[in-house]
């Protein structure tokens, strides 16, 4: 196997010092443009790679950040990485991405690797905000940013939406559309969200005066298209006579899912049952029938995240902030017809 070409061969092929080789690196500014130009096609000559592992073991720090997230197969996730990676790349950082699966095991161990790659950060969508696991984090020294989830003390920097206000405007829009029997669909309900979007939703269902039995929990295993398909069938199996008229879901693939279901079986949408989605990905209004959705700013999450790590990172002064943003509802002809 050839030997990687050193610095002090590109060097030599340059005819320039050690150290305008290192500051074309690190200081590029520093040397004159015919030198740098020189030096850059040396590099190119010899298939010249930095070694990273080095600079950052002397840098006591990597040029990374890390996102980890929970489930990659929801494009809400993906969007939210989209705009962490863009403010990661406005600082000169790359950004990875971990995909814990909802399990807190590989969650830690994630989080473990990262703290001994000395990322400059880490943005994580916790299984659980309140794990021991993240106060190890902090307590290693390497700052961390809560994504999508909230914590009921103020020792990190938090980013979330207020979803009990966004289950309210989903549930009021159906009640101004005239349903008066409304299922909310969504689980488990150990995910902070689901509980908050829950309580929204019954908060509405309150004030507008509406029995509560007309409130129908149907619970989910997961949020997944799936089990929005298995809620459709346990749905329809509602008698006629009591049976809801709409469905707030508790995030856009259970909707999704129950749009297929009801589709294939012959239910009309909006006519037999108006549905309400949550997060408002890009699919929500591509689908067959386009859904009414709560909107979530994604890619401003992530943006935001970055940011407030980037911050504690670089400044001794940082002060914790928990960011909470304002959910919108986005109507189409899921309810609209």
């Amino acid at each position: 196997m050839a030997r990687a070409s050193s610095v002090k061969d590109v060097a030599a092929r340059a005819g320039v010092s050690l150290g305008t080789v290192s500051n074309v690196l690190n200081r590029p500014d520093r040397v004159s443009p015919e030198t740098r130009a020189r030096v850059e096609q040396a590099m190119r000559d010899l298939g010249f790679v930095r070694n990273e592992s080095a600079r950052q073991l002397r840098a006591g720090r990597s040029r990374t950040l890390a996102y980890v997230l929970l489930d990659a197969r929801n494009p809400f996730f993906t969007d939210v990485a989209e705009g962490a990676e863009r403010a990661a790349e406005a600082a000169g950082l790359s950004l990875f991405l971990c995909h814990s699966d909802n399990r807190a095991s590989r969650e830690g161990d994630y989080l473990a690797h990262l703290v001994e790659q000395r990322v400059q950060g880490i943005l994580v969508t916790p299984v659980d905000p309140h794990a021991a696991v993240l106060d190890d984090v902090r307590r290693n020294g390497t700052p961390l940013v809560i994504v999508d989830r909230k914590r009921d003390d103020e020792k990190f920097c938090s980013v979330a939406v207020d979803d009990e206000l966004g289950g309210r405007l989903a549930v009021e829009h159906l009640i101004e559309r005239g349903h008066t029997r409304v299922a909310f669909i969504g689980g488990p309900d150990t995910i902070g969200q689901v509980r908050d979007r829950l309580e929204g939703a019954r908060r509405a269902w309150a004030d507008a005066g509406l029995p509560e039995e007309r409130l129908t929990v149907v619970p989910t295993d997961a949020l997944t298209v799936v089990e929005g398909r298995s809620a459709g069938e346990r749905v329809m199996g509602i008698g006629k006579l009591v049976r809801p008229t709409a469905a707030f879901c508790a995030n856009d693939l259970l909707a999704l899912g129950l749009l297929q279901q009801l589709s294939t079986s012959g239910f009309a949408v909006p006519g037999d049952l108006a549905i309400v989605g949550y997060d408002d990905i890009e699919y929500a209004s591509a689908a067959a029938v386009p859904l009414t959705s709560v909107r979530q700013p994604r890619q401003e999450l992530g943006r935001r995240a970055a940011e407030l790590v980037l911050d504690e990172a670089e400044d001794p002064g940082h002060v914790h902030q928990q960011v909470v943003f304002t959910p919108e509802l986005v109507a189409r002809r899921s309810t609209l017809g």
